[in-house]
């Protein structure tokens, strides 16, 4: 292997090959650097913190993005787009019918679903947020079960094996997971492995599952794609024409809402 191979690039030459495949896709694993550069897991981390000192970008969980890429806390997220938030809403409550076993993903668009709930009865409602778990638990005739895991505190969430672990446990009719971003290629991601990993799971624990986004999050970029197959993607307006394109050939129906 000669001395300019990729995989004997000094310290600073890895710094500029990371920043500019930040810059170009958004986002990097730590396993990528280990691949690309034939270096230890260690040295890809340390790679990390050193440009992250810098401000070059931010650290997430395996990995880093691109700055200010990093999710907002759930109080941030609450009052952006409320309007179309609110559409989704109501648009994913008209496929909920009375007595069915309903799981809700933690954040602002899950919560305008729950908040267009009220009309339903009999209602079972698995969930990961204490914010709605907190509201719909006041709900005479909804019962309310909320998964086990760690609380993160800005997303006002449980988080960690435990919710996985939690949702083999129920019979789920129907469920509504948020995610990160929709991709150019069609794929729905995520900000960390552990959000795509639990979101994964929740779309295969549900007899039918649909993420729930809106458009802002089209073409935009986090770097873990959520795996599984969903019943529809429900969203507030068209995709752009490349996304939609990708989204049928993935065989991922648009709900507009």
């Amino acid at each position: 292997m000669s001395p300019s191979s990729p995989s004997r690039a000094l310290a600073p030459q890895r710094h500029e090959a990371i920043l500019a495949r930040i810059e170009a896709e958004g986002a990097i694993l730590v396993a990528d650097i280990v691949q690309q550069f034939g270096v230890s897991h260690e040295t890809a981390r340390r790679d990390l913190k050193a440009l992250a000192l810098r401000g070059a970008l931010d650290l997430t969980h395996g990995g880093a993005l691109r700055p200010a890429a990093v999710e907002p806390e759930l109080a941030s997220r609450s009052v952006r787009n409320t309007q179309a938030k609110a559409r989704i809403g109501r648009r994913a409550a008209a496929l909920v019918a009375d007595g069915m076993a309903v799981l809700l993903d933690a954040g602002s668009t899950t919560a305008a679903i729950a908040a267009m709930l009220g009309a339903r009865r009999g209602l079972t409602v698995i969930t990961t947020s204490l914010p709605i778990a907190r509201d719909l638990c006041r709900h005479d005739g909804f019962r309310v079960q909320i998964t086990g895991g760690t609380i993160n505190p800005g997303d006002e969430a449980a988080e960690g094996p435990e919710v996985m672990a939690s949702l083999a446990r129920f019979r789920i009719d129907i469920a509504f997971v948020s995610a990160g971003a929709v991709a150019e290629d069609g794929s729905v991601t995520d900000f960390t492995p552990l959000g795509a990993e639990t979101r994964s799971q929740m779309i295969a624990a549900a007899r039918q599952g649909y993420f729930v986004v809106d458009a802002s999050k089209f073409g935009a970029r986090t770097p873990c794609r959520i795996a599984g197959q969903a019943a529809g993607l429900i969203t507030d307006a068209p995709p752009p024409a490349g996304i939609a394109a990708a989204l049928a050939t993935r065989g991922l129906p648009v709900i507009l809402a």
